[in-house]
């Protein structure tokens, strides 16, 4: 059992930047996948990173790419995701996510965090 606990977001104006942390509990963090996703209002949750369970496997989604930065500290338990250049359509909740596979789908994660508020002004 993972228990997940997103912090770092906020109100940015367009080009800033915010690192979102992703605290989690339990002694196996080290041996889950993570991800990040987001959810807009009235739209679906979207995948945004994903990062294996030592550091490697980072992938992102086409949106995010040279923007978003997805990093993990085993030794914390914690996985965050910089964010630089931002943009309005980036606003959305955000999410971490534990799972066994690495994945771009939310069904293939099984612990959520409770998600985080990032507004992006222009």
């Amino acid at each position: 059992q993972v228990q997940l606990v997103e912090s770092g977001g906020g109100l940015v104006q367009a080009g800033g930047s915010l690192r979102l942390s992703c605290a989690a509990s339990g002694r196996t963090f080290s041996s889950y996948k993570m991800g990040w996703f987001r959810q807009a209002p009235g739209k679906e949750r979207d995948f945004v990173a994903r990062i294996g369970a030592s550091g490697g496997g980072i992938y992102y989604a086409d949106s995010v790419k040279g923007r978003f930065t997805i990093s993990r500290d085993n030794a914390k338990n914690t996985v965050y995701l910089q964010m630089d250049s931002l943009k309005p359509e980036d606003t959305a909740v955000y999410y971490c996510a534990a799972g066994p596979n690495l994945a771009t789908m939310p069904n293939n994660y099984n612990y959520w965090g409770q998600g985080t508020q990032v507004t992006v002004s222009s």
